[in-house]
C-alpha cells in the first residue's frame, strides 16, 4: 500500500509540471480558496488509480470530496500550497495518505518541482529520499530557524505578536508554508513549523510523516491537528503552546 501511494503521488504530482511557470487560471471555490486545472486532473489520476487497484476504499479529497465508505479511506491533496504554485514557486505539494478510523497508516508526500520525497509507515519510521530522517535532537533554537505559516490568518487569530516575540528566540523567522514548512521539520533542516489554518487533507499525510520522524504534530490545544497544526521536535512543546496561546 504505501509502495503504490508513492507511485501514485509522484505520477500525480509530475502531472502538475505540465502548466508550473507556464501561466495558471484561478478558480476560486466556495471558501474563496484558489484552484486550478492542474489541481482537478492530479486529484483525478489519484482517484483513478485508486479505484483500480482499492476499489472498496472510500476517498476524501480537497478538489471532490468524499465518496464511499470513510472508516478506510485515502485522502487526497493534489496541490497543497496552490498559491505557490500559481506564483511559480516550487514549494507545493502532492499529499496522499491512506486512514482507517481517522489515522494515517501510510502518507506520502511529493514536491514535484523539487522531485523531493518524504514516506512513512506507521510504525515504520519516516523517510526522505529513500534515506530514514528525523527531527531535531536537543534543539539550541538560537541557532535555528522557525517557520510561521499565513501571517494574516495569525494576526486575526490574535496570534502574531506572540508568535513574533517567539521568533525572536530563534535564529531567524521564514514563511515557509503548506507542506513544505512541515517537512523541514521531519528532516531535521528546522525544528517548528506554526501552521494557523489546516484542513483534514492539508495534514493527514504529514501528521504520520512528523511523527514517525520523532516529531509531533499538533494543534494549539496540544491535541491532533486541527484546525490548526503545529510541527515541532518535542523539546520544544511547551514552550510552542503557550506562546500559541498568549
Amino acid at each position: 500500500m504505501l509502495a503504490f501511494a508513492i507511485e501514485t503521488a509522484i505520477h500525480a504530482g509530475k502531472s502538475t509540471l505540465e502548466t508550473f511557470q507556464k501561466g495558471n487560471t484561478i478558480t476560486l471555490k466556495e471558501d474563496d480558496s484558489p484552484v486550478t486545472a492542474a489541481d482537478q486532473r492530479a486529484e483525478t489520476l489519484i482517484r483513478q488509480a485508486i479505484a483500480k487497484k482499492y476499489p472498496n476504499h472510500g476517498i476524501f479529497g480537497e478538489e471532490e470530496g468524499k465518496s464511499g465508505s470513510q472508516s478506510e479511506r485515502w485522502v487526497i491533496d493534489p496541490i497543497d500550497g496552490t498559491k505557490s504554485f500559481v506564483a511559480g514557486v516550487p514549494l507545493y505539494a502532492t499529499l496522499l495518505s491512506f486512514e482507517v478510523d481517522d489515522e494515517a497508516q501510510v502518507g506520502v508526500c511529493y514536491f514535484p518541482a523539487l522531485n523531493e520525497l518524504l514516506y512513512a509507515e506507521k510504525g515504520g519510521g519516516c523517510f526522505w529520499q529513500d534515506d530514514s530522517c528525523q527531527v531535531i535532537q536537543k534543539p539550541d533554537i538560537s541557532q535555528l530557524v522557525l517557520s510561521l505559516g499565513a501571517p494574516n490568518i495569525l494576526r486575526r487569530q490574535g496570534r502574531l505578536d506572540s508568535a513574533l516575540e517567539l521568533g525572536e528566540k530563534f535564529l531567524a523567522v521564514r514563511t515557509w508554508t503548506d507542506a513544505y514548512g512541515h517537512a523541514l521539520v521531519a528532516t531535521g533542516r528546522i525544528p517548528a513549523m506554526l501552521d494557523p489554518r489546516v484542513e483534514p487533507y492539508d495534514i493527514s499525510a504529514l501528521t504520520l510523516i512528523i511523527r514517525e520522524a520523532g516529531g509531533k504534530c499538533m494543534n494549539s490545544a496540544g491535541q491532533n491537528p486541527g484546525p490548526d497544526a503545529i510541527s515541532i521536535c518535542p523539546e520544544l512543546e511547551e514552550m510552542i503552546l503557550a506562546a500559541m496561546n498568549p
